[in-house]
């Protein structure tokens, strides 16, 4: 009877991976919106998941994360903290890939702007520390690419555009300057590090009780939402499309370097009042414009690089 000692040292996780011929994933922070959507894609696909959440209060998703936790063997969740990278190793141990989705549920200031780069160099340095990790995915935003003084004089915006530091901070653009650093400082970092790095760059995430679980982050998204519509590049996505994104980005092996991510662009008054009322009750009221008559902007955003990786897919 050696065997039964042996067999209880094994995580988890580590006893669901021996039957299962996907590999362990890790998911931090599995507790953002964005994060539970790609926790419930890799399980729906047969990963094991590790999922590290950070501790802010038990929100609804934690709940739902805690409880899912109790039926599913291939799912073991960690509490880390991102301004702590040992925390971090502990969550990916065995993993060979890291969903990294940093958002504050507390919304954006000067000072989240800090603690999110840091916590991005921590996730991307503690993948470094191990020697399974191959391949880190990181969400980032389309506002880490559309702000700069000029934006409506070009003619496209694509993953080769960066918003500009300076012009964030001049507009208090918290939200966008976060990303554009974080994502910034993973990429420089991933680099130095010889790790391969894949970001995901999103447009405004819409999709089940958003308004109600996602609501600091999804009105960080839309500060200056006028300039974006007026520019051509104020766009949404599905969150069920932008997980199925992330997967598609681990397993396709060609994939590298950055990805614009959404469904549609809103350049329509039209539209625009679409996109308010799916958000009640955070945004009360419609937007209105100052425009003659029902005018039509110019989209601006280009996804060329998605439309090779999902081909056939309607967005």
């Amino acid at each position: 009877m050696v065997w039964k000692p042996q067999l209880e040292t094994k995580t988890k996780t580590e006893r669901a991976r021996m039957d299962n011929e996907k590999p362990i994933v890790c998911v931090l922070d599995a507790s953002t919106y964005v994060g539970f959507w790609i926790l419930k894609g890799l399980l729906g696909r047969g990963f094991t998941v590790h999922a590290a959440i950070q501790k802010n209060g038990e929100t609804e998703i934690q709940k739902r994360i805690r409880e899912m936790e109790k039926v599913e063997e291939r799912l073991e969740v960690f509490v880390v903290d991102v301004l702590d990278y040992h925390s971090i190793l502990l969550a990916l141990k065995g993993c060979s890939a890291m969903f990294c989705c940093l958002d504050s549920s507390d919304g954006y200031d000067e000072k989240m702007v800090d603690l999110e780069v840091r916590g991005a160099i921590n996730v991307v340095e503690a993948c470094a520390q191990t020697e399974t990790v191959e391949k880190i995915v990181f969400t980032s935003s389309l506002t880490a690419a559309i702000w700069r003084e000029n934006i409506s004089s070009e003619k496209d915006v694509d993953e080769k555009s960066w918003s500009d530091q300076e012009f964030c901070r001049k507009l208090k653009l918290w939200y966008a300057l976060a990303k554009t650093l974080s994502e910034q400082a993973a990429w420089a970092l991933s680099m130095d590090r010889m790790l391969k790095m894949v970001s995901i760059n999103s447009g405004l995430v819409l999709g089940p009780s958003v308004a109600q679980q996602n609501p600091r982050t999804t009105m960080s998204y839309l500060n200056g939402a006028a300039q974006m519509y007026e520019n051509g590049v104020l766009a949404f996505v599905d969150v069920n499309f932008l997980a199925d994104i992330h997967i598609r980005a681990l397993e396709d092996q060609s994939t590298c370097g950055r990805y614009f991510c959404f469904n549609r662009i809103v350049n329509t008054e039209d539209e625009a009042v679409k996109l308010a009322e799916s958000l009640s009750p955070l945004i009360s009221m419609p937007p209105r414009y100052e425009y003659h008559g029902s005018e039509v902007h110019t989209e601006r955003l280009r996804t060329k690089k998605l439309s090779k990786l999902v081909e056939g897919a309607a967005y």
